[in-house]
């Protein structure tokens, strides 16, 4: 019973521990505007209008009138990840490949992700904003026989944020802002078990957790003169909790008490993001975008685990990143204008530890937009990026029933490359 009862727990806890992996730098989405993509989301923090309030709450101070913005990005991702060379030791038996199919083609799955925003104008000084986006959300799937498939079958991550807001402009020059950020994940992770003979089938284990938790930001936007606009915002850490039940099934002989399903929860923490960015139109129509992000990874360096007997923390080797952006805007007329930009962005990822949840790399974004204002009431904006992700080598220890008498290692390594091609369209009304 004894040795039943650690079986158990120490399954579950490796269930669970893979949250956390679901959650890094590869799944953060920062399509939150479509205008923002033309130009690679350079110069965002220092922009105005409902559908800068994902980077700044200031950006709705002062409006002229209210509006309401609806966006959909497509993103159609391509990408490979490549054994080099991953092993398992079973109990008592020699270090052996894992075997099964040796290279995954696009296991990083397309997707369309919509955001809205919407603001209100109160008076001269004051108005109110909600924003709606999806920021961490990405759907990854290996086959059963894939290489990979100890440390990763399926990821499903959704996350839904909710930001009120609510911004002031106390004078000409200044606009400040300040939102609640209320943030729902939900996440579905699976990955496959091994028996303790190679001739048996694999078992499995899934985690479906979910969640809602809560931060804030806040930001401010100066005018100093009527072709330069500045913006700098603070978006806080949230410290996520998920509770879900992980299920376990599918193993045999000793490992058969295991088979079950346990409830849980796991504890980690998204990055906090400090932004600045300018905006400087330097000739007629022309104006120039920057904009420096940088995104708090460190703070996600342990996930703190809880089943029905046990709380481990598993440790992370996350680091802090930065993304750095530049962009052009030209106004051909009154109706037209068109944008293109440049971003690099850091992947808080390191070849030390990378899990095939996480596919990730340094990236390099290609941008071009178009806005058309039809009528003096709407908007529509176009876009189309190309993110072109640095290849980087997948490595991941995992130790599968850890602290049993039947403890397997199983070693993660291999090679990846990805890209993706950004397509997008929204609208703006305004009244």
């Amino acid at each position: 019973m004894r040795f039943k009862f650690y079986l158990v727990t120490a399954v579950a806890t490796s269930a669970l521990a893979l949250a956390g992996q679901a959650l890094a730098g590869g799944f953060y989405v920062g399509d939150q505007s479509v205008k923002g993509l033309g130009r690679a989301y350079a110069g965002e923090a220092a922009d105005t209008g409902a559908d800068d309030l994902w980077w700044n709450p200031a950006a709705i101070a002062g409006l002229t009138r209210s509006e309401i913005v609806f966006g959909l990005q497509g993103e159609s991702v391509s990408g490979t990840q490549s054994n080099t060379g991953s092993t398992i030791t079973r109990p008592f038996q020699a270090t052996t490949p894992v075997g099964g199919v040796s290279t995954a083609k696009n296991p990083i799955l397309s997707a369309v992700v919509p955001n809205f925003a919407s603001a209100y104008r109160i008076n001269d000084q004051w108005a109110v904003g909600l924003a709606l986006t999806s920021p961490y959300s990405d759907t990854t799937k290996y086959a059963s026989n894939s290489f990979a498939r100890y440390d990763a079958l399926t990821t499903k991550l959704l996350t839904i944020d909710v930001q009120p807001t609510l911004a002031w402009k106390p004078n000409r020059w200044l606009g400040l802002g300040v939102g609640f950020d209320a943030e729902y994940v939900k996440s579905t992770l699976s990955n496959a078990l091994p028996n303790l003979s190679p001739l048996l089938p694999d078992g499995s284990q899934e985690l479906q957790g979910n969640g809602w938790d809560y931060g804030f930001v806040v930001g401010g936007e100066a005018h100093p003169t009527s072709t330069l606009s500045l913006g700098v915002s603070y978006r806080s850490e949230i410290k996520h909790t998920l509770t879900g039940q992980v299920t376990v099934a599918g193993l045999y002989g000793p490992l058969a008490a295991a088979n079950s399903s346990l409830s849980g929860k796991a504890r980690f923490t998204t990055p906090d993001i400090a932004t600045a960015a300018a905006r400087w139109t330097f000739a007629p129509k022309l104006t120039l975008d920057a904009q420096v992000q940088r995104f708090g990874w460190s703070a996600f360096n342990a996930i703190t685990i809880t089943d029905i007997a046990t709380t481990a923390a598993t440790p992370e080797n996350y680091r802090d990143t930065t993304n750095l952006s530049v962009g052009l805007e030209y106004a051909l007329d009154a109706m037209w204008t068109v944008r293109t930009g440049m971003g690099y962005d850091e992947t808080p990822t390191t070849n030390a530890v990378r899990s095939a949840r996480v596919p990730d790399g340094n990236r390099w974004l290609y941008s071009l937009g178009l806005s058309a204002k039809p009528k003096s009431w709407l908007i529509v904006d176009a876009a189309v990026g190309y993110l072109d992700v640095q290849g980087s080598h997948l490595n991941y220890n995992d130790t599968q029933y850890s602290g049993t008498p039947v403890v397997t290692p199983v070693t993660l390594s291999g090679q990846t490359s990805n890209s993706d091609v950004i397509t997008s369209i929204a609208a703006h009304v305004m009244f």
